[in-house]
């Protein structure tokens, strides 16, 4: 699963790394968690804008936004078949960019929490999906969820599964509203790029998702 992630990226390397015409500042978080405002990607006729969501995706037809608590992650393995993500899968997907993740091993001294980032510093982003919600007294509320598959490399030895980090070159057909066919987008998914990551551990200060420190993300 993915259930926190940090994000230093300046507007400057989100403009470059993900092919955005502008983005505005986004201040650096070091413990980011469900219910929470997180940035994603998504098209907008030609291009691709930067949007905040809620994460923790809440189905058009959900009856209260409580729902979000049991959807910030989708499995790949079923995502075209769940009532929670299939319509998002088909006409609502994005990208959420991410600087690294955290995870957590289970050890005789209790969960050590690890840090999972690209091997070269970049940042990367995670195949999401998005929704929109509204209440019956007319509360509105655009949302979003992980994509997660199972996890290899050395993730595995940590956590069964692992959000899906998706190969650049396969960012355009990811986020083409034009494309709904299962049989071509599993396969974008299906072929995580999480190949390119180093890990490491890290301080359990980052336990508590309200510490939002920098030396969250230093190895030890």
């Amino acid at each position: 699963m993915c259930g926190r992630f940090y994000l230093d990226v300046a507007a400057e390397e989100m403009i470059e790394y993900f092919g955005l015409s502008s983005a505005p500042h986004i201040s650096p978080h070091y413990n980011i968690a469900p219910s929470q405002q997180i940035a994603a990607i998504k098209s907008k006729g030609s291009g691709r804008v930067l949007v905040r969501l809620h994460w923790g995706l809440i189905p058009s037809w959900a009856k209260d936004k409580k729902f979000a608590y049991r959807t910030i992650n989708a499995r790949a393995e079923t995502i075209e078949s769940k009532p929670s993500f299939r319509t998002a899968f088909k006409h609502r997907r994005c990208l959420i960019p991410a600087s690294g993740y955290f995870e957590w091993k289970a050890t005789s001294r209790g969960k050590q929490p690890y840090c999972i980032t690209s091997d070269n510093g970049k940042p990367f982003a995670f195949a999401g999906l998005y929704e929109h919600w509204q209440s019956s007294h007319g509360e509105k509320i655009d949302s979003c969820t992980i994509v997660v598959s199972q996890a290899k490399g050395g993730i595995a030895a940590i956590h069964d599964r692992m959000p899906v980090i998706l190969s650049p070159d396969n960012y355009d057909a990811w986020l083409d509203k034009e494309s709904k066919d299962p049989v071509i987008l599993k396969p974008l998914l299906l072929a995580n790029g999480s190949d390119n990551t180093r890990l490491f551990p890290v301080s359990r200060s980052v336990n508590n998702p309200g510490n939002n420190s920098p030396d969250n993300v230093k190895p030890i």
